[in-house]
């Protein structure tokens, strides 16, 4: 049984918060549990590890969401099963949150995670992905190479990005009606925006509900633009009748329209 109890306590979730945490923890009930690795001394710094039979060709690392205020890794683990039955190594990072730790503390932590998991898969080929504020950090993640010098790595060590209903900009036309607490109280908009100063070529599948956050869907196509524009190589796909927290479900679903697409795209660009 996965259990969230030896957390410190986050903010107070939202009704829409509680009702997301509460149907991914039953939909991940009967899910065994994966391996939980520590990247660093914070018990949200860790790893929930759950390795796909048979050669391990593809990792994929995901985000969890939560508004960058609430949110664990034991949320991502319903969608482990779809995943290791199509090969894929599937890797749900934890990391510390906001108003404790603002940006880009947070962030920080995600591609210390991601440097783990490349450690602990033997350099498989490695995608990112997150949901909401997750992929938020993904993409930001996979459009700065600024991070990977920072840990001596010549590139940047992922093949793709797959974020699912992120956020791509902030700040004046982001269409977020207040600021976002991560964001702490310095000038961070710019520096938080993935699809503003975009230093790297890594391919992208955004994804986003058909129903989603008006706002989120304005974003993905603006982003889409701006790797478009970058020179970068970028698919979209819009999960039919999904609102913003259906869109997470259906990532988990077997055979089901994301985790098919997901496995597509990581498997071209594994070859």
């Amino acid at each position: 049984m996965i259990s969230v109890s030896r957390y410190p306590p986050q903010e107070p979730f939202s009704p829409a918060a509680q009702a997301y945490h509460d149907h991914v923890m039953k939909l991940g009930a009967d899910v065994v549990a994966g391996e939980d690795v520590p990247y660093g001394k914070d018990p949200y710094q860790r790893l929930l590890i759950y390795r796909a039979a048979g050669p391990n060709n593809r990792v994929l690392a995901f985000l969890h969401g939560g508004g960058w205020t609430n949110g664990y890794k034991e949320w991502m683990a319903f969608m482990a099963p779809a995943l290791t039955g199509a090969g894929i190594t599937f890797v749900s990072i934890g990391y510390r949150l906001a108003p404790g730790h603002v940006f880009p503390l947070g962030l920080e932590d995600c591609a210390d995670g991601l440097m783990a998991t490349r450690a602990l898969t033997e350099c498989a080929p490695l995608f990112v992905g997150g949901h909401s504020a997750g992929g938020h950090y993904a993409s930001l993640l996979a459009v700065r190479d600024a991070w990977w010098r920072r840990r001596s790595l010549p590139a940047n060590p992922l093949r793709g990005c797959l974020p699912i209903s992120g956020a791509y900009n902030f700040g004046p036309g982001s269409g977020l009606s207040s600021r976002p607490r991560f964001l702490g109280t310095g000038d961070a908009e710019r520096a938080a925006s993935p699809m503003i100063d975009i230093t790297d070529r890594t391919p992208f599948l955004i994804s986003y509900g058909e129903h989603d956050f008006p706002h989120l869907i304005i974003q993905a196509n603006m982003m889409h633009a701006a790797l478009q524009a970058a020179g970068t190589s970028v698919e979209v796909l819009v999960l039919p009748g999904c609102d913003h927290f259906e869109s997470s479900y259906v990532a988990g679903q077997a055979a089901g329209i994301w985790p098919t697409h997901a496995s597509s795209f990581m498997t071209q660009l594994s070859e």
